[in-house]
């Protein structure tokens, strides 16, 4: 074999070489990304699910984009619905003025529980929350969210 048919092999070798690298690279691209609007049965159920307007509002107003997992320092841990409920409450909490003045805080308890942390006192349960109006602001929150699933 001379050295130009050498030359010629080497030159085809590395295009199709070069073609397989980058067909593999598309490949691997493509395989991590993922529609998140594209109607689809193949995603999980949290994330065929709108947040609440609340929690849009409130992550606009941090000025931060959406994330799947977003912890603010200072603030206790809790599932995602539960700070989408706590979304909904801030909000209503800002528009009543008789009830404004409370810092309300969900988290999860060391057992897996809910805790709501209102002011500097921590609530395992809705009824051993002494403000009624506060109470209630809580059920409808609840119900609301709910009802929005």
């Amino acid at each position: 074999m001379d050295s130009t048919s050498t030359w010629i092999i080497l030159a085809v070798g590395s295009v199709a070489g070069l073609v397989v690298v980058i067909v593999l690279a598309l490949l691997f691209r493509k395989r991590n990304q993922i529609n998140l609007t594209a109607a689809t049965t193949t995603r999980p159920e949290w994330m065929r699910q709108t947040p609440p307007a609340e929690t849009i509002q409130a992550t606009l107003e941090k000025g931060v984009s959406a994330q799947v997992f977003d912890h603010a320092p200072g603030e206790r841990l809790a599932a995602p619905f539960a700070e989408q409920i706590e979304d909904i409450v801030r909000a209503r909490l800002a528009a009543r003025a008789d009830l404004s003045h409370y810092r309300v805080d969900f988290g999860t308890a060391p057992d897996g529980s809910l805790e709501i942390h209102i002011d500097d006192q921590r609530f395992s349960d809705l009824e051993s929350i002494p403000d009624e109006a506060l109470k209630t602001l809580l059920r409808q929150a609840i119900q609301d969210w709910q009802s929005r699933q």
